[in-house]
Protein backbone atom coordinates (compact mmCIF):
# COMPACT_ATOMS: atom_id res chain seq x y z
CA UNK A 1 0.00 0.00 0.00
CA UNK A 2 1.65 3.33 -0.46
CA UNK A 3 2.61 5.97 2.24
CA UNK A 4 0.81 8.50 2.68
CA UNK A 5 1.94 12.01 2.89
CA UNK A 6 0.81 14.13 5.46
CA UNK A 7 0.92 18.09 4.21
CA UNK A 8 2.37 20.20 6.74
CA UNK A 9 1.44 23.96 7.22
CA UNK A 10 3.10 26.07 5.17
CA UNK A 11 4.37 29.57 5.54
CA UNK A 12 6.43 29.87 2.37
CA UNK A 13 4.83 28.65 -1.25
CA UNK A 14 5.53 28.99 -5.13
CA UNK A 15 3.71 31.44 -6.29
CA UNK A 16 1.76 30.54 -9.54
CA UNK A 17 2.89 33.74 -12.35
CA UNK A 18 1.24 32.25 -15.80
CA UNK A 19 -0.35 29.41 -17.24
CA UNK A 20 -0.01 28.76 -21.28
CA UNK A 21 -3.04 26.60 -22.64
CA UNK A 22 -4.63 25.84 -26.27
CA UNK A 23 -2.30 22.62 -26.79
CA UNK A 24 -4.10 19.92 -28.72
CA UNK A 25 -2.10 16.94 -27.03
CA UNK A 26 0.30 16.65 -24.24
CA UNK A 27 4.15 19.00 -24.14
CA UNK A 28 6.56 16.93 -23.66
CA UNK A 29 8.77 19.25 -23.02
CA UNK A 30 9.09 22.92 -22.51
CA UNK A 31 11.89 25.27 -21.18
CA UNK A 32 12.38 29.01 -20.14
CA UNK A 33 13.85 31.52 -22.10
CA UNK A 34 16.48 33.22 -20.07
CA UNK A 35 16.35 36.64 -19.28
CA UNK A 36 13.11 37.21 -21.62
CA UNK A 37 9.42 36.50 -20.66
CA UNK A 38 9.25 33.69 -22.88
CA UNK A 39 8.82 29.86 -23.16
CA UNK A 40 9.77 26.80 -26.34
CA UNK A 41 7.33 24.12 -26.28
CA UNK A 42 6.88 20.66 -28.17
CA UNK A 43 4.11 19.20 -28.19
CA UNK A 44 3.16 15.66 -28.98
CA UNK A 45 0.38 17.64 -31.40
CA UNK A 46 3.62 17.55 -33.57
CA UNK A 47 4.11 21.51 -32.99
CA UNK A 48 7.09 23.59 -31.73
CA UNK A 49 5.87 27.17 -30.67
CA UNK A 50 7.87 29.67 -29.07
CA UNK A 51 5.33 32.05 -26.47
CA UNK A 52 6.38 35.45 -25.60
CA UNK A 53 4.63 37.33 -23.09
CA UNK A 54 1.95 40.45 -24.18
CA UNK A 55 1.72 43.81 -22.77
CA UNK A 56 -1.75 41.95 -21.89
CA UNK A 57 0.37 39.77 -19.63
CA UNK A 58 -0.45 36.98 -21.79
CA UNK A 59 1.50 34.63 -23.73
CA UNK A 60 1.19 34.10 -27.17
CA UNK A 61 2.86 32.26 -29.93
CA UNK A 62 5.47 34.36 -31.82
CA UNK A 63 6.55 31.16 -33.75
CA UNK A 64 4.09 27.89 -34.31
CA UNK A 65 5.62 25.38 -36.35
CA UNK A 66 4.61 21.79 -37.12
CA UNK A 67 6.89 19.10 -37.64
CA UNK A 68 6.45 16.27 -40.10
CA UNK A 69 5.89 13.76 -36.65
CA UNK A 70 5.53 14.57 -33.48
CA UNK A 71 8.33 16.30 -31.03
CA UNK A 72 9.48 14.00 -28.29
CA UNK A 73 12.21 16.08 -26.63
CA UNK A 74 14.13 18.95 -27.11
CA UNK A 75 17.50 20.76 -25.64
CA UNK A 76 17.72 25.09 -25.91
CA UNK A 77 21.05 26.50 -26.09
CA UNK A 78 20.39 30.25 -25.36
CA UNK A 79 24.12 31.58 -26.18
CA UNK A 80 23.24 30.32 -29.86
CA UNK A 81 19.78 30.39 -29.59
CA UNK A 82 19.56 26.75 -31.44
CA UNK A 83 17.31 24.09 -30.69
CA UNK A 84 17.99 20.70 -31.16
CA UNK A 85 14.57 18.51 -31.14
CA UNK A 86 14.14 15.13 -30.90
CA UNK A 87 11.48 13.24 -33.49
CA UNK A 88 9.10 10.11 -32.83
CA UNK A 89 10.85 9.21 -36.40
CA UNK A 90 14.85 9.33 -34.90
CA UNK A 91 15.92 12.25 -35.78
CA UNK A 92 17.46 15.22 -34.60
CA UNK A 93 16.09 18.18 -36.09
CA UNK A 94 18.04 21.87 -35.50
CA UNK A 95 16.31 25.62 -35.26
CA UNK A 96 18.45 28.81 -34.95
CA UNK A 97 15.74 31.45 -33.47
CA UNK A 98 16.07 35.28 -34.38
CA UNK A 99 17.33 37.63 -31.77
CA UNK A 100 13.76 39.05 -31.43
CA UNK A 101 12.43 35.39 -31.28
CA UNK A 102 9.65 36.04 -34.09
CA UNK A 103 11.56 33.12 -36.04
CA UNK A 104 12.95 30.12 -36.61
CA UNK A 105 15.35 29.01 -39.44
CA UNK A 106 16.43 25.10 -39.86
CA UNK A 107 19.51 24.51 -39.56
CA UNK A 108 20.55 21.04 -39.75
CA UNK A 109 19.04 17.21 -39.73
CA UNK A 110 20.43 14.27 -37.78
CA UNK A 111 19.64 10.95 -38.72
CA UNK A 112 20.21 9.60 -35.38
CA UNK A 113 17.74 6.64 -34.24
CA UNK A 114 15.75 4.02 -35.98
CA UNK A 115 13.55 4.58 -33.05
CA UNK A 116 11.94 7.37 -31.37
CA UNK A 117 14.22 9.50 -29.79
CA UNK A 118 13.69 10.00 -26.27
CA UNK A 119 16.37 12.34 -24.95
CA UNK A 120 18.67 15.08 -26.88
CA UNK A 121 21.17 17.13 -25.35
CA UNK A 122 23.05 20.13 -26.69
CA UNK A 123 26.96 20.31 -25.54
CA UNK A 124 28.52 23.75 -27.01
CA UNK A 125 31.75 23.26 -25.03
CA UNK A 126 32.45 20.32 -27.44
CA UNK A 127 30.36 21.34 -30.45
CA UNK A 128 28.37 18.14 -29.47
CA UNK A 129 24.50 16.54 -30.12
CA UNK A 130 24.28 13.93 -27.62
CA UNK A 131 20.65 11.74 -28.06
CA UNK A 132 19.70 8.83 -27.12
CA UNK A 133 16.31 6.56 -28.82
CA UNK A 134 14.09 3.73 -27.99
CA UNK A 135 16.09 1.73 -30.67
CA UNK A 136 18.47 1.43 -26.77
CA UNK A 137 21.14 3.27 -28.74
CA UNK A 138 23.02 6.42 -27.26
CA UNK A 139 25.13 8.53 -29.78
CA UNK A 140 26.89 11.87 -30.33
CA UNK A 141 27.20 14.33 -33.34
CA UNK A 142 29.46 16.48 -33.92
CA UNK A 143 27.24 19.98 -34.71
CA UNK A 144 29.66 21.36 -37.19
CA UNK A 145 29.53 18.57 -39.68
CA UNK A 146 26.79 17.05 -38.96
CA UNK A 147 28.71 13.54 -38.65
CA UNK A 148 28.47 10.73 -36.21
CA UNK A 149 31.16 10.63 -33.66
CA UNK A 150 30.31 7.42 -31.67
CA UNK A 151 27.20 5.11 -30.56
CA UNK A 152 26.81 2.85 -27.31
CA UNK A 153 23.88 -0.02 -27.20
CA UNK A 154 22.18 0.48 -23.98
CA UNK A 155 20.69 -2.74 -22.02
CA UNK A 156 17.30 -0.80 -22.21
CA UNK A 157 15.04 2.54 -23.41
CA UNK A 158 16.93 5.56 -22.27
CA UNK A 159 14.57 8.35 -20.07
CA UNK A 160 17.78 10.14 -18.54
CA UNK A 161 20.88 11.82 -19.78
CA UNK A 162 23.28 14.72 -17.85
CA UNK A 163 27.02 15.32 -19.62
CA UNK A 164 29.77 16.36 -17.60
CA UNK A 165 31.48 18.94 -19.98
CA UNK A 166 34.92 18.65 -17.73
CA UNK A 167 35.37 15.10 -17.68
CA UNK A 168 33.78 14.46 -20.80
CA UNK A 169 31.49 11.49 -18.57
CA UNK A 170 28.29 11.03 -19.46
CA UNK A 171 25.64 9.45 -17.30
CA UNK A 172 22.88 7.69 -18.87
CA UNK A 173 19.62 6.06 -17.06
CA UNK A 174 17.40 3.57 -18.54
CA UNK A 175 14.27 1.65 -18.34
CA UNK A 176 15.49 -1.15 -16.65
CA UNK A 177 16.78 1.14 -13.59
CA UNK A 178 20.34 1.01 -14.39
CA UNK A 179 22.55 4.37 -14.81
CA UNK A 180 25.56 3.96 -16.73
CA UNK A 181 28.52 6.64 -17.17
CA UNK A 182 30.22 6.74 -20.62
CA UNK A 183 33.53 8.53 -20.65
CA UNK A 184 33.37 10.23 -24.16
CA UNK A 185 36.15 10.98 -26.62
CA UNK A 186 36.20 12.55 -30.10
CA UNK A 187 35.58 9.44 -32.25
CA UNK A 188 35.09 6.42 -29.08
CA UNK A 189 33.46 5.76 -25.95
CA UNK A 190 34.73 3.58 -22.68
CA UNK A 191 32.73 1.91 -20.08
CA UNK A 192 33.46 3.67 -16.78
CA UNK A 193 30.69 1.96 -14.50
CA UNK A 194 27.01 1.09 -13.97
CA UNK A 195 25.09 0.94 -10.95
CA UNK A 196 21.55 0.50 -10.01
CA UNK A 197 19.39 1.09 -7.25
CA UNK A 198 15.79 1.96 -8.70
CA UNK A 199 13.56 -1.12 -8.78
CA UNK A 200 11.62 0.70 -11.42
CA UNK A 201 13.15 2.62 -14.34
CA UNK A 202 14.50 5.88 -14.04
CA UNK A 203 12.69 8.97 -15.14
CA UNK A 204 15.29 11.78 -14.74
CA UNK A 205 19.18 12.76 -13.92
CA UNK A 206 20.43 15.64 -12.67
CA UNK A 207 24.15 16.35 -12.15
CA UNK A 208 25.84 18.57 -9.76
CA UNK A 209 29.45 19.45 -11.37
CA UNK A 210 30.58 21.40 -8.30
CA UNK A 211 29.41 18.81 -5.61
CA UNK A 212 29.84 15.65 -8.13
CA UNK A 213 26.63 14.59 -7.09
CA UNK A 214 24.06 12.60 -8.89
CA UNK A 215 20.31 12.79 -9.00
CA UNK A 216 18.04 9.74 -10.48
CA UNK A 217 14.41 9.63 -9.80
CA UNK A 218 12.45 7.03 -10.61
CA UNK A 219 9.04 5.73 -11.44
CA UNK A 220 9.41 3.45 -8.09
CA UNK A 221 8.78 6.98 -6.76
CA UNK A 222 12.16 7.37 -4.98
CA UNK A 223 14.73 9.78 -5.69
CA UNK A 224 18.77 8.39 -5.08
CA UNK A 225 21.15 10.85 -4.63
CA UNK A 226 24.96 9.09 -6.12
CA UNK A 227 28.48 10.56 -4.50
CA UNK A 228 30.54 10.04 -7.74
CA UNK A 229 32.96 12.93 -6.58
CA UNK A 230 33.36 11.43 -3.18
CA UNK A 231 34.00 8.41 -4.40
CA UNK A 232 32.87 6.70 -1.34
CA UNK A 233 30.24 4.85 -3.20
CA UNK A 234 27.77 6.33 -0.70
CA UNK A 235 23.92 6.48 -2.12
CA UNK A 236 21.28 8.26 0.26
CA UNK A 237 17.39 7.53 -0.78
CA UNK A 238 14.93 10.47 -0.73
CA UNK A 239 11.20 9.41 -0.65
CA UNK A 240 9.16 12.04 -1.10
CA UNK A 241 6.42 11.56 -3.88
CA UNK A 242 3.23 9.08 -4.10
CA UNK A 243 3.83 8.27 -8.01
CA UNK A 244 7.00 8.25 -10.63
CA UNK A 245 9.37 11.19 -9.98
CA UNK A 246 9.14 12.79 -13.57
CA UNK A 247 12.07 15.94 -13.27
CA UNK A 248 14.81 16.93 -11.11
CA UNK A 249 17.27 20.23 -10.52
CA UNK A 250 19.98 21.11 -8.19
CA UNK A 251 20.12 24.33 -6.82
CA UNK A 252 23.57 24.29 -6.06
CA UNK A 253 23.63 28.03 -4.27
CA UNK A 254 21.48 26.87 -1.95
CA UNK A 255 21.80 22.95 -1.89
CA UNK A 256 18.68 22.53 -2.80
CA UNK A 257 17.11 20.19 -5.01
CA UNK A 258 13.64 20.64 -6.59
CA UNK A 259 11.79 17.78 -6.96
CA UNK A 260 8.05 17.21 -9.31
CA UNK A 261 5.94 14.41 -9.81
CA UNK A 262 3.18 12.61 -11.48
CA UNK A 263 1.47 13.05 -8.30
CA UNK A 264 1.78 17.08 -9.25
CA UNK A 265 3.67 17.62 -5.84
CA UNK A 266 6.84 20.37 -5.87
CA UNK A 267 8.98 18.92 -3.21
CA UNK A 268 12.23 21.18 -2.10
CA UNK A 269 14.82 18.63 -0.70
CA UNK A 270 17.25 20.48 1.89
CA UNK A 271 20.71 18.74 1.01
CA UNK A 272 22.60 21.01 3.08
CA UNK A 273 22.34 18.52 6.56
CA UNK A 274 24.33 15.25 7.07
CA UNK A 275 22.34 12.50 5.38
CA UNK A 276 22.32 8.90 6.11
CA UNK A 277 22.15 5.74 3.88
CA UNK A 278 19.50 3.54 4.34
CA UNK A 279 20.50 -0.15 5.71
CA UNK A 280 20.56 -3.13 3.56
CA UNK A 281 17.44 -5.50 4.46
CA UNK A 282 18.46 -8.25 6.68
CA UNK A 283 17.33 -12.05 5.75
CA UNK A 284 15.86 -14.15 8.21
CA UNK A 285 13.84 -16.98 8.88
CA UNK A 286 12.12 -16.01 12.03
CA UNK A 287 11.79 -12.41 13.81
CA UNK A 288 15.02 -11.29 14.84
CA UNK A 289 13.03 -9.44 17.76
CA UNK A 290 11.01 -12.20 18.82
CA UNK A 291 12.23 -15.06 17.67
CA UNK A 292 8.65 -16.00 16.27
CA UNK A 293 8.87 -17.76 13.02
CA UNK A 294 8.11 -16.52 9.76
CA UNK A 295 5.11 -18.30 7.52
CA UNK A 296 7.90 -19.88 5.38
CA UNK A 297 9.95 -21.72 7.98
CA UNK A 298 7.96 -25.07 8.36
CA UNK A 299 10.90 -26.13 10.36
CA UNK A 300 10.63 -23.98 13.57
CA UNK A 301 6.88 -23.83 12.96
CA UNK A 302 6.35 -27.58 13.72
CA UNK A 303 9.12 -27.82 16.54
CA UNK A 304 7.40 -25.06 18.34
CA UNK A 305 4.10 -25.33 16.95
CA UNK A 306 3.74 -22.14 16.50
CA UNK A 307 1.85 -20.26 13.40
CA UNK A 308 4.07 -18.44 10.58
CA UNK A 309 4.18 -14.64 10.48
CA UNK A 310 4.65 -12.23 7.68
CA UNK A 311 8.00 -10.87 7.49
CA UNK A 312 8.46 -6.91 7.89
CA UNK A 313 11.47 -4.97 7.72
CA UNK A 314 12.26 -2.39 9.85
CA UNK A 315 13.25 1.16 7.88
CA UNK A 316 16.06 2.03 10.14
CA UNK A 317 18.01 -0.67 10.93
CA UNK A 318 17.03 -3.27 8.54
CA UNK A 319 15.96 -6.40 10.56
CA UNK A 320 13.63 -8.78 9.75
CA UNK A 321 10.43 -8.10 12.02
CA UNK A 322 7.19 -9.48 12.50
CA UNK A 323 4.11 -6.90 12.56
CA UNK A 324 3.73 -7.14 16.29
CA UNK A 325 7.62 -6.10 16.39
CA UNK A 326 6.91 -3.10 14.29
CA UNK A 327 3.61 -1.71 14.83
CA UNK A 328 4.56 1.44 14.89
CA UNK A 329 5.41 4.04 12.27
CA UNK A 330 8.29 7.48 12.15
CA UNK A 331 9.04 9.55 9.83
CA UNK A 332 13.18 9.99 9.81
CA UNK A 333 13.84 12.71 7.22
CA UNK A 334 17.85 12.35 7.49
CA UNK A 335 17.19 8.74 5.82
CA UNK A 336 15.17 10.39 3.46
CA UNK A 337 11.57 9.40 4.76
CA UNK A 338 9.90 12.74 5.17
CA UNK A 339 6.95 10.84 5.78
CA UNK A 340 5.54 7.77 8.15
CA UNK A 341 7.24 4.62 7.50
CA UNK A 342 7.78 0.98 9.29
CA UNK A 343 10.27 0.53 12.06
CA UNK A 344 10.55 -1.66 14.68
CA UNK A 345 9.82 -0.92 17.98
CA UNK A 346 12.70 -0.53 20.04
CA UNK A 347 14.01 1.86 17.11
CA UNK A 348 11.17 4.05 17.24
CA UNK A 349 11.63 4.54 20.94
CA UNK A 350 15.19 5.62 19.47
CA UNK A 351 14.12 8.38 17.56
CA UNK A 352 14.24 11.68 18.50
CA UNK A 353 11.91 14.65 18.06
CA UNK A 354 14.81 16.40 16.34
CA UNK A 355 15.50 13.38 14.40
CA UNK A 356 12.30 13.94 13.19
CA UNK A 357 12.51 17.45 12.29
CA UNK A 358 11.48 17.52 8.45
CA UNK A 359 14.50 18.62 5.47
CA UNK A 360 11.62 18.71 2.60
CA UNK A 361 8.90 21.10 2.02
CA UNK A 362 5.82 19.78 -0.26
CA UNK A 363 3.69 21.97 -2.53
CA UNK A 364 0.84 20.73 -4.71
CA UNK A 365 0.93 21.99 -8.76
CA UNK A 366 -2.61 20.80 -9.07
CA UNK A 367 -1.73 18.73 -12.09
CA UNK A 368 -0.06 15.64 -12.90
CA UNK A 369 3.31 16.65 -13.86
CA UNK A 370 4.95 15.31 -16.89
CA UNK A 371 7.94 17.92 -17.25
CA UNK A 372 10.02 20.28 -15.48
CA UNK A 373 12.63 22.78 -16.29
CA UNK A 374 14.14 25.10 -13.44
CA UNK A 375 15.74 28.69 -14.59
CA UNK A 376 18.37 29.50 -12.08
CA UNK A 377 18.47 33.40 -13.28
CA UNK A 378 15.23 33.95 -11.91
CA UNK A 379 14.09 31.33 -9.95
CA UNK A 380 11.16 30.49 -11.89
CA UNK A 381 9.96 26.73 -12.75
CA UNK A 382 8.20 25.73 -15.37
CA UNK A 383 5.69 22.66 -15.04
CA UNK A 384 3.75 20.82 -17.51
CA UNK A 385 0.88 18.54 -17.09
CA UNK A 386 -1.31 15.97 -18.55
CA UNK A 387 -3.95 18.15 -18.66
CA UNK A 388 -1.84 19.81 -21.19
CA UNK A 389 -1.35 23.52 -19.59
CA UNK A 390 2.13 24.93 -18.97
CA UNK A 391 2.43 26.45 -15.38
CA UNK A 392 5.40 28.96 -14.54
CA UNK A 393 6.11 29.64 -10.79
CA UNK A 394 8.46 32.05 -9.03
CA UNK A 395 10.48 29.58 -6.86
CA UNK A 396 12.08 32.41 -4.64
CA UNK A 397 9.65 32.44 -1.43
CA UNK A 398 11.01 28.61 -1.41
CA UNK A 399 14.15 28.08 -2.84
CA UNK A 400 16.50 30.13 -1.06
Amino acid sequence: MAAEIHPRPQTRKPVLLSKIEGFQDVVNTAVIIPKEDGVISVSQDRTIRVWLKRDSGQYWPSVYHTMPVACSCMSFNPETRRISLGLENGTVSEFVLSEDYNQMTPARTYQAHQGGVTVVLFVLEMEWVLSTGQDKSFTWHCSESGQQLGTYRTTAWVSGLQFDVETRHAFVGDHSGQVTILKLEQDNCSLVTTFKGHTGNVTALCWDPVQRVLFSGSSDHSIIMWDIGGRKGTAFELQGHNDKVQGLCYASHTRQLISCGSDGGIVIWNMDVTRQETPEWLDSDSCQKCEQPFFWNFKQMWDSKKIGLRQHHCRKCGQAVCGKCSSKRSTIPLMGFEFEVRVCDSCHDSITDEERAPTATFHDSKHSIIHMQYEPTRGWLLTSGTDKIIKLWDMTPVVS
